[in-house]
């Protein structure tokens, strides 16, 4: 990304102590001269070097207190599974708002958001598509996604806040089925992913899909590229383990036609398509 990149001295991970963000923290370790995690409760395995802030997404005032001198937030924070509405309102519309809200009162100049792909699940496995086409949730979970998307891009155009939103498929460290080797990331690419939204120089609102260099990958990633994003990881090595843990699971009709596997078959009543969808 060369010299003129943006200088970030302070950078937040809320959701520290999830998955995804224990993995972070980890590999963000003196990248930036100040790293702050937070979330509701302490993570089990916090280091005696690491700063931690206790917040609720929930509460605006501890945001405000939060995002003072943060220059630049990595979102992971609110509900990471289907819940019901009073939850997923709660922690991931709610919660969203007051984090883009904070950012705005604090001058923070960027926010990477933790977007999925279970905001586009309900397009079927056979199409390939792109960043631009219409948001089809498959859950109460990817209509809360789908807001933090618009969310971050009237931040971004209204008031000028850079906005990177990941709609990330999976992070682990090999996909382990027949689905996760068309949407997987590794934790590495996904950091390359994250430092793009944070440095990039004149960046102000992207989608990008949050994928390796997958061979049977169903998102054209040209946004992501675009940016620099050179992937180093490729889903395809770990074909073999995927697909004999497939070979063991039920089949599942609904889950099985779409993207977003499951979370479509979750409460499922409507008819299924017929091929063109």
């Amino acid at each position: 990304m060369g010299k003129q990149t943006e200088t970030m001295e302070t950078v937040l991970i809320t959701g520290a102590a999830g998955g995804i963000g224990t993995r972070l923290r980890q590999l963000l370790k003196g990248v930036y001269p100040r790293l702050l995690l937070s979330d509701r409760e302490r993570p089990a395995d916090l280091a005696a070097n690491e700063e931690f802030i206790p917040a609720e997404l929930a509460d605006m005032a501890q945001m405000e207190n939060l995002l003072q001198g943060v220059d630049g937030v990595i979102h992971l924070g609110g509900r990471a599974m289907e819940d019901e509405w009073a939850v997923i309102h709660q922690a991931n519309i709610l919660g969203c708002h007051n984090l883009f809200e904070a950012a705005r009162l604090n001058g923070t100049r960027r926010v990477v958001f933790a977007s999925s792909n279970h905001a586009i699940g309900f397009y079927p496995r056979h199409r390939r598509i792109t960043v631009d086409e219409k948001v089809r949730p498959d859950s109460r979970y990817g209509v809360s996604k789908a807001f933090g998307e618009a969310l971050g891009a009237f931040y971004a155009e209204k008031f000028g806040l850079g906005v990177l939103a990941i709609r990330i498929g999976n992070v682990d460290d090999y996909p382990v089925d027949e689905r996760r080797l068309s949407i997987w990331i590794s934790p590495r690419d996904l950091v390359q992913l994250i430092r793009i939204g944070l440095e990039h120089p004149g960046l102000r609102h992207e989608i990008v899909w949050g994928a390796s260099d997958n061979a049977r990958g169903w998102w054209d990633n040209e946004p992501a590229y675009r940016l620099g994003y050179r992937p180093d990881d490729h889903a395809e090595e770990h074909a073999a383990r995927a697909l004999a843990a497939q070979a063991g699971r039920p089949g599942d009709p609904v889950g099985d036609h779409f993207q977003g596997g499951e979370f479509c078959s979750m409460e499922f009543s409507g008819p299924m398509p017929d091929g063109k969808a």
